[in-house]
């Protein structure tokens, strides 16, 4: 995985053994909601069979438009305060190894990972309690309607920030860099976004990324298989529905810990993203809040804690978070 500033490799966690499939068949907590649509290279068509890598494709130029740091009040936050229950409501993943997942060996059954370690630093500094939140686990196509119908009042759940989604919601500046990549089973002959997928399944999550760059380049493949959740892909993979996955690759590098069987494909991703915390449109005072908790975290040594803590043992030594980017 590319960072800004330095580069990691990714490799396997090591085993949560069949996590995957337990997880995805666990409907509990998740809100029900409306449905929400929104080298040498290969040929033009997609038709060809080259397996050399496509060059990576740049994020969107839009991670500079989120407002700068203030801990000032305002009125998004008053409202959230004033509210019967003190608390913060935040849409988080329940299923993704390591970013926001239920330990089945733990008692309590409490969410852990990077993005709920973020979740209940920005809670302490709304409410001066880690502990004043209230996590509602949404599919990855429902993270758009929950905010915008008022479910939640932000989203920490590995979310990349583009311009598309910039019309919808407003973001906090990216705390996560990440990219698209392929899994598929060690034994495939698919190298990566290439030509290999060619005749191959390929899954991916409904408003996501992954089926995004799919739809404007597949290489011949058959990306007819979407899932609400994106770790149901996996399930999917291990079943023999679909012959490959594309994802985030630090969610990826998560499956594959989670299932041996199965690896990364390609040297590095093939497109740069940062993930961002969402919020409701015109939330100006609670996305500059948001940001200074990211400042602050940068800062202080926070975010290297968390990611030592859950993520570097897959994704190895980074420099750090991106650098934050403002709209003014």
């Amino acid at each position: 995985m590319r960072t800004r500033r330095g580069t990691a490799r990714l490799r396997g966690w090591g085993g949560v053994g069949a996590m995957g499939l337990a997880c995805a068949l666990t409907g509990t907590l998740v809100l029900a909601l409306p449905a929400h649509h929104g080298g040498r290279t290969a040929p033009a068509d997609g038709s060809g069979t080259t397996v050399a890598s496509p060059a990576r494709a740049d994020a969107d130029d839009c991670n500079d438009q989120s407002p700068r740091p203030s801990g000032k009040d305002g009125p998004t936050i008053d409202a959230i305060k004033n509210r019967p229950v003190k608390k913060l409501i935040v849409g988080v993943d329940q299923n993704s190894y390591r970013w926001g997942y239920r330990d089945p060996n733990k008692r309590g059954g409490e969410l852990e990972g990077f993005d709920i370690d973020l979740a209940r630093k920005i809670a302490e500094e709304i409410f001066g309690d880690r502990d004043a939140v209230v996590f509602r686990a949404i599919p990855t196509n429902q993270r758009i309607p929950a905010i915008e119908g008022g479910q939640v009042d932000m989203v920490v759940r590995t979310m990349t920030v583009n311009c598309a989604r910039l019309e919808q919601v407003d973001f906090s500046t990216g705390y996560f860099e990440t990219g698209q990549q392929v899994l598929a089973p060690k034994k495939s002959d698919i190298t990566g976004y290439d030509g290999t997928l060619k005749g191959k399944r390929v899954c991916s999550a409904a408003g996501s990324i992954a089926l995004e760059e799919l739809k404007k380049k597949s290489f011949g493949a058959d990306i007819s298989t979407t899932v609400p959740n994106q770790l149901d892909c996996l399930v999917r993979l291990q079943l023999g529905e679909v012959d490959a996955v594309v994802t985030d690759s630090a969610l990826a590098a998560g499956q594959a810990a989670q299932d041996p069987t199965v690896e990364l494909k390609g040297e590095e991703p093939f497109t740069t993203e940062h993930y961002g915390v969402a919020m409701k449109k015109g939330a100006d005072d609670l996305v500059r809040r948001v940001n200074k908790v990211l400042d602050d975290y940068r800062e202080d040594g926070g975010w290297q804690k968390s990611y030592d803590k859950w993520l570097r043992g897959g994704l190895g030594e980074v420099a750090g978070p991106p650098e934050p980017e403002y709209r003014d």
